[in-house]
């Protein structure tokens, strides 16, 4: 295994599963990294061409994959490229991400991308990494596949432990999660699996509780002591899914916001609402998660209609 540092330049075979904070080899997608100026960076990584979690669908790769690259990429910059210790904590501030649906084919094969990083409005506390944004450009084969804007902080562990207190302890925060509620019929939220769906439903048709099922191998690979950014995008997904069935087909971006930490120890509500599409081809969504009374999470979900919409537009 190739060991990197933040002088390593080269691409390399593989990244190490610490550089991207997961516990299972087999969930890191990146595979390289190169500084190309002093805040630009190319990064490649390769999509599997099936996942235990993020599967490919009708031929297509899950565009979800494109926010698990990036999610990927904050901490493998922030260490490699910014020299931040192990123990340092990322937040999300926001997420944009945006794909063409037509370069997510799978042709039943693992997908080569680039994201060509761009790093700015770079803060520091004295030598520390405080907060930094990234643009990033998606390539694959060559071909422009999508684009991503980001912005997070960086918390050393005094700092994260003083914010969190009680909460900073992903065991003691385990003990009081919330019983997992019976969740929707898959296919509801394109899901083909039960173990995989992330809501519940609730007595209103626009609203459902998450679900935290911490023995999810994929969304938790590894102990947490809030639910992450992956699983709150996932839920996004599946909300913006569950209103516009049978007319949801592909998602094609997100624009998320993270407010507050989602603890586990009281219910998180994910309330959906349908907004005017700019195009007659897709559907979008305003999807917004409270907990105690205040939001929390937020996301704007944009997706292509269903085959049989389109069609159905053709027609006039």
């Amino acid at each position: 295994m190739t060991v990197l540092t933040a002088h390593h330049h080269a691409l390399a075979p593989v990244v190490p599963r610490q550089y991207v904070h997961k516990a299972a080899q087999s969930e890191v997608l990146l595979n390289g990294w190169e500084r190309l100026g002093a805040d630009t960076f190319r990064i490649t990584a390769q999509w599997p061409r099936s996942h235990t979690f993020y599967d490919s669908v009708n031929g297509q790769h899950d565009p979800l994959l494109v926010a698990e690259s990036v999610r990927q990429a904050v901490p493998l910059l922030s260490h490699l490229g910014y020299d931040v210790p192990f123990g340092h904590r990322q937040i999300w501030d926001h997420l944009t991400w945006a794909v063409d649906p037509d370069a997510m084919e799978s042709a039943g094969a693992p997908a080569e991308i680039e994201m060509r990083v761009k790093c700015s409005d770079i803060v520091r506390r004295g030598s520390r990494l405080a907060a930094l944004s990234m643009d990033i450009e998606i390539i694959r084969d060559g071909v422009p596949l999508g684009t991503a804007a980001t912005r997070f902080t960086n918390q050393s562990p005094s700092v994260y432990a003083r914010l969190r207190g009680d909460y900073a302890f992903a065991e003691l925060a385990a003990s009081r999660v919330v019983a997992l509620a019976p969740p929707l019929p898959p296919q509801w939220v394109g899901r083909d699996r039960f173990r995989d769906v992330v809501l519940s439903p609730s007595d209103q048709p626009n609203l459902f509780q998450l679900r935290v099922d911490l023995n999810h191998p994929a969304l938790f690979d590894h102990p947490v002591d809030h639910a992450p950014g992956m699983l709150m995008l996932e839920a996004a997904r599946q909300a913006a899914h569950a209103v516009a069935h049978p007319a949801f087909a592909v998602i094609t971006g997100m624009d998320t916001r993270f407010s507050r930490y989602v603890e586990f120890d009281a219910p998180c509500w994910i309330e959906v609402e349908a907004l005017p599409a700019q195009l007659p081809t897709h559907i979008s969504s305003r999807v917004t998660a409270r907990q105690h009374g205040e939001p929390v999470f937020g996301a704007t979900v944009t997706a292509r209609c269903g085959p049989a919409v389109t069609e159905a537009l053709h027609l006039f």
